[in-house]
C-alpha cells in the first residue's frame, strides 16, 4: 500500500501476464456466480437476464481502462490509495486516501459477508431442514473460524490460493459441462412478453439491478493494480491482465448463465421455496447427473466460498495497516501481532463488520447486501478514481504513462454513467433499505473521522499540505505502448 515506487530491496517484479491474468480471474470468480444467477433472473424477470452479465462486463471494461492508465503510470503497491493521494493532494491533502481506506473498511468485509451468505445457502441443499437460527449460527461460526485461522498466522498462502483456484475452476466447469449434457434451447431462449420493451420503466429498473449484480460478479478485475510493484513490465502487463481477465470471466459467466437456464426453468429461480433460488448449481447437477453428483459439487462450492472469505479477509485486513503505517489512517491499525506478525486490529475490525454484514444479508436478502456494498464503493473509489485520471492529466502532464486510455475520455464517461445508474437506482431497487442514505452517512462519518485524525496528526487542514510527486521523478521508465 505504500504510495512510493518500490525501493531497492523491496518488492520484486516477478508476476508476468499469465500469472497476473490468473490472479485477477481467481479473485473475480468465487462464490459470486453460484448465488447471483437467480438474483439476475429475478431482476430481469426472465432468461433475458444474460443482459446483466454483458452489461456488467462492459462497465468492468470501461472502468478497467481507468485502472489500467493509473496503474501503469504509478506501478507501486496500493491501487486506489496511491491514485487518489496523487490526484487530490493539491486541494484536500490526505482526505481522499483516508476516505478510501475508511470505505474499504466497510465494503471489503461486506463483500466477504456475501460469501458467507452463499455458504449457508448451499449448505441448505445438503441439510434441507436447516433453520434460520441454525444458519445464522453456522455462518457466524464460519467467520469465527476464518478469523481464528488468520489469527494464528498462516504460512504458504500461495498453496491455499492454488487450492481455491483449482476447486473453483472444477466447480464452474462441472456445472457448465453438466448443463451442456442436457441443454434445452426452449428453456434458455423462450422469453416472456415485453422482455425487451425498452420503453417500459420496469425494464430499466431491472437493468439497473442487473448491472449492480453484474459488476459485483466482476469485482476483482483490478487486483493486479494493487500489486503494481510486483508486476513485470506493468505498462503492458497491467492493461492486458485487466482486459483479458474480464473477457475470460465474461465467457465463463455466459456459459454458466445460459447453461443453467437451459436446464432449470427460470420460474423456479424466482420461487423462494424452491432450491433453485438458493442453490441453483446444485439444482442443475441434480437435474442432469443425479443427487450424488449434486452433493459432490455442492461440497466443492462450500470449499470455494470458505476459501474466498479466507483470502479476502487476509488481504483486506492489510489495507488499514498499510495506510496507518504510511500515516494516512489511525495509528493503532499499524500494530502487528507480536509473534505472528499480522495486523490484529484490522483483522478484528473486518471480522466484526463481516459478521454484521452476514446477519444483514440473512435477515434482508442477498440482493440488498450487494446493493449496499456497491453503493458504498461508488462515491470514493469508482467516481473519484474516474475523476483522478483527468485531474492527473492536468496536474501531472509529464507523468510517464506507458499506457494511455483508449479513446479517452469515452471509457471514463461510460464508466461514470454506469456507476451513476447503479447509484441512482439503489433506493428503488432496495425499497425501504435506503442504501444511498447509508452510503452518504458513512461518508459523512468518514469526513468527521478525518477531521479528528488530521487534528491529532497536525496535517491539512490543521497543518501544511504535503505535496508528493514521486512518480514524476521515478527512474522506472516504461516504453510507451502503441
Amino acid at each position: 500500500m505504500s504510495g512510493s515506487p518500490p525501493p531497492t530491496g523491496g518488492f520484486v517484479r516477478r508476476v508476468g501476464l499469465f500469472q497476473a491474468t490468473a490472479i485477477n480471474m481467481s479473485q473475480m470468480c468465487g462464490i459470486g456466480p453460484f448465488v447471483t444467477i437467480p438474483l439476475m433472473v429475478a431482476a430481469f424477470g426472465g432468461p433475458q437476464a444474460v443482459i446483466g452479465f454483458v452489461a456488467g462486463a462492459l462497465l468492468a471494461l470501461a472502468d478497467g481502462l481507468v485502472w489500467a492508465e493509473l496503474g501503469s503510470a504509478m506501478p507501486g503497491s496500493g491501487g486506489s490509495y496511491v491514485y487518489l493521494r496523487q490526484a487530490f493532494q493539491y486541494r484536500t491533502g490526505r482526505l481522499m486516501p483516508f476516505l478510501f481506506v475508511w470505505t474499504a473498511m466497510l465494503f471489503i468485509p461486506l463483500i466477504m459477508s456475501t460469501g458467507v451468505v452463499g455458504f449457508v445457502q448451499y449448505l441448505g441443499y445438503l441439510a434441507p431442514d436447516l433453520g434460520r437460527t441454525s444458519g445464522d449460527l453456522i455462518g457466524l461460526g464460519v467467520i469465527a473460524l476464518v478469523i481464528l485461522l488468520l489469527w494464528r498466522g498462516i504460512e504458504h498462502i500461495a498453496r491455499i490460493t492454488a487450492v481455491m483456484w483449482v476447486v473453483m475452476i472444477a466447480s464452474v466447469l462441472l456445472v457448465i459441462v453438466a448443463s451442456a449434457s442436457d441443454f434445452s434451447a426452449h428453456l434458455a431462449f423462450t422469453y416472456p412478453a415485453h422482455a425487451f420493451d425498452l420503453t417500459a420503466s420496469h425494464f430499466w429498473l431491472g437493468f439497473a439491478a442487473g448491472l449492480t449484480i453484474g459488476i459485483y460478479d466482476y469485482l476483482g478485475y483490478n487486483t493486479t493494480a494493487y500489486m503494481g510493484a510486483e508486476i513485470k513490465d506493468p505498462g503492458r502487463t497491467l492493461p492486458r491482465s485487466i482486459i483479458f481477465s474480464i473477457l475470460g470471466i465474461m465467457v465463463i459467466y455466459l456459459l454458466l448463465q445460459i447453461g443453467t437456464l437451459g436446464v432449470v426453468d427460470w420460474h423456479r429461480m424466482t420461487d423462494p421455496h424452491d432450491i433453485a433460488s438458493t442453490s441453483v448449481a446444485s439444482a442443475v447437477l441434480e437435474e442432469t447427473w443425479g443427487k450424488g453428483a449434486a452433493d459432490t459439487v455442492t461440497v466443492l462450492i462450500l470449499i470455494t466460498a470458505f476459501a474466498s472469505v479466507f483470502a479476502g479477509l487476509l488481504g483486506g485486513s492489510r489495507v488499514p495497516y498499510d495506510a496507518a503505517r504510511d500515516r494516512v489512517f489511525f495509528r493503532p491499525y499499524a500494530k502487528l501481532h507480536a509473534k505472528h506478525r499480522f495486523p490484529t486490529l484490522g483483522l478484528a475490525t473486518m471480522g466484526v463488520i463481516t459478521a454484521i454484514g452476514f446477519l444483514i444479508g440473512r435477515h434482508t436478502d442477498l440482493a440488498t447486501l450487494i446493493q449496499l456494498l456497491t453503493t458504498v464503493m461508488v462515491l470514493v473509489q469508482a467516481l473519484a478514481q474516474i475523476l483522478a485520471v483527468t485531474v492527473l492529466r492536468a496536474r501531472q502532464p509529464a507523468l510517464r504513462r506507458p499506457y494511455r486510455m483508449w479513446l479517452y475520455p469515452v471509457p471514463s464517461i461510460v464508466a461514470l454513467v454506469g456507476w451513476l445508474v447503479i447509484y441512482g437506482y439503489a433506493d428503488k431497487n432496495s425499497p425501504g433499505r435506503h442504501p444511498i442514505e447509508w452510503s452518504l452517512a458513512w461518508l459523512l462519518l468518514g469526513c468527521l473521522a478525518f477531521v479528528l485524525w488530521a487534528r491529532v496528526e497536525k496535517v491539512w487542514p490543521f497543518g501544511p499540505k504535503e505535496i508528493s510527486e514521486e512518480y514524476l521523478t521515478s527512474r522506472e521508465a516504461e516504453p510507451a505502448e502503441a
